[in-house]
């Protein structure tokens, strides 16, 4: 499967708006934003399990990275509340569920292979000083990318400049880019060299964002 596969190109996708597709495993659906590949796949999701559901154990050969969006999410590791950011990297293995239900937005495949960095991170805890109305967290970086969330007050200016193309994720509020409106879940992707500028809505925003990494972007081994 291709979706949404020309990093060239900007994409937006309403997710909010997309019907819940079931995955192999019982109780667990997904909204596709982006994807390379089958089962195996380089890919962007939203994923919602269900009260009781759980994938089986298995490892991460090209590490996964994920945002908790609403409820719990579990493994052997711990407990995952709403607004944790988790990175395990390529060799990490797990067995994830959610007893109570949770809603996760996930990419597989899209680390350096010789990253072993595994870490978890309360975005709200990470927040720095507010500057124009803007507090962020930096949530990783490395050579490849950039991770970051922030807390924008109603009508601030959010952008940036960074080369390699950036991703945003839409978690609170709403932001105006352009002449389109990114409410919950909304998803946007900008090739390299083109800027992001956004203004936050009348309830401010929650943002995730990702930075440099389009240049790297491949499918999967398998």
């Amino acid at each position: 499967m291709d979706l949404n596969s020309d990093f060239s190109s900007r994409v937006i996708v309403h997710s909010e708006n997309l019907e819940w597709k079931p995955s192999p495993m019982p109780g667990v659906d997904r909204r596709m934003l982006d994807r390379i590949g089958e089962e195996v796949a380089r890919a962007t999701t939203i994923v919602r399990y269900a009260p009781g559901s759980k994938f089986p154990s298995h490892t991460h050969s090209g590490g996964e990275e994920f945002v908790v969006l609403e409820g719990v999410f579990q493994d052997e590791h711990g407990d995952f509340p709403e607004g944790t950011y988790v990175r395990n990297p390529p060799t990490t293995k797990h067995t994830p569920g959610s007893d109570s239900g949770c809603t996760i937005f996930v990419k597989l495949w899209q680390f350096d292979m010789e990253d072993r960095n595994q870490f978890r991170k309360n975005m709200v805890e990470e927040l720095a000083q507010v500057v124009n109305g803007v507090a962020t967290a930096l949530l990783h970086q490395d050579v490849r990318e950039t991770v970051s969330y922030s807390h924008a007050d109603a009508g601030a200016l959010i952008h940036s400049y960074a080369a390699g193309g950036i991703e945003v994720l839409v978690i609170g509020g709403s932001i105006t880019v352009g002449l389109d409106r990114l409410e919950k879940n909304a998803w946007l992707r900008l090739p390299e060299g083109e800027e992001f500028s956004a203004i936050a809505g009348k309830n401010g925003a929650k943002i995730w964002m990702k930075t440099g990494h389009l240049p790297f972007a491949e499918a999967p081994l398998v």
